[in-house]
């Protein structure tokens, strides 16, 4: 389920998911970039990061924030998963925590080392809470202490190029952003990786798979791949079979076999 956040958050945060599965044995959970960054509280049993060669689980924090992923990654579940992720923007956590994204970059860091004792206390009252509508009230009211005394630098700047980059679906170059804002690459280059984490070239790229994705979950696969992948900006089959691997670790028929994602760049196999 996927619900937005109150207007005076929608600058920061993008949505919330809720998402649960149960499976007595050992599902793996693919997870690839949409430019975006989160944090994640699971209320039943934990999310695993991977297993050690005696095959013993290594349990992920039950809150956690994480940061740009350089690549796809995979997790793991067993028994009844309960999670509720909070979607910012990309340039959402670095302005929530005030800190450069660069430094969150292919990061997972337990929510008690960024709050503090704050941190368990929102945890316990999410785990406390019964619905879905006071879950996010909670949080709510959590983000918006951290936001009250925040110094925006460079956000007329970060959320222009976004905006920009999204309108033309990521098929630009990052000479047209530059035109656009008047900012040599340079500073665009510095600021993106400050604020998002990723360079604006990349970013691109990211936004670009997403198009194709949606396409992809909107039209069955037999209606000419090629022509999905070209009209998204792939030179041909091939390049799009290559580049869709890259990101995701799989290929668009292995990812429309996929019937029911936990969301569109997080799936359950």
């Amino acid at each position: 389920m996927q619900i937005s956040p109150s207007i005076d958050l929608s600058a920061t945060i993008k949505h919330y998911l809720f998402l649960t599965t149960k499976s007595e044995e050992v599902k793996k959970l693919r997870l690839f970039s949409d430019g975006n960054t989160g944090m994640v509280f699971s209320f039943k049993n934990p999310l695993i990061s991977h297993f050690t060669g005696s095959d013993i689980p290594v349990e992920l924090p039950d809150s956690f924030i994480y940061g740009q992923p350089d690549a796809y990654q995979d997790l793991y579940c067993q028994g009844e998963t309960s999670l509720m992720i909070v979607v910012f923007h990309p340039h959402g956590l670095s302005q929530m925590l005030g800190v450069p994204s660069r430094e969150l970059k292919n990061q997972r860091i337990k929510t008690t080392d960024v709050f503090g004792i704050k941190g368990a206390e929102l945890y316990e009252k999410l785990s406390e809470s019964t619905t879905i509508t006071n879950k996010i009230n909670l949080a709510e009211d959590f983000f918006r202490k951290l936001m009250a005394h925040r110094q925006l630098s460079d956000q007329p700047l970060i959320l222009a190029s976004i905006n920009f980059i999204t309108q033309y679906k990521g098929l630009l170059p990052v000479s047209k952003l530059a035109d656009f804002t008047g900012y040599q690459e340079r500073k665009l280059e510095r600021a993106f990786i400050a604020h998002i984490g990723i360079s604006p070239k990349k970013f691109s790229t990211i936004v670009k798979l997403h198009v194709f994705l949606k396409q992809l979950r909107d039209k069955p696969i037999q209606e000419n791949l090629a022509a999905m992948g070209y009209e998204a900006g792939y030179y041909d089959q091939p390049h799009l079979i290559r580049e869709f691997k890259k990101h995701t670790g799989l290929t668009p028929g292995q990812y429309s076999s996929i019937t029911d994602p936990l969301a569109i760049n997080f799936l359950s196999y």
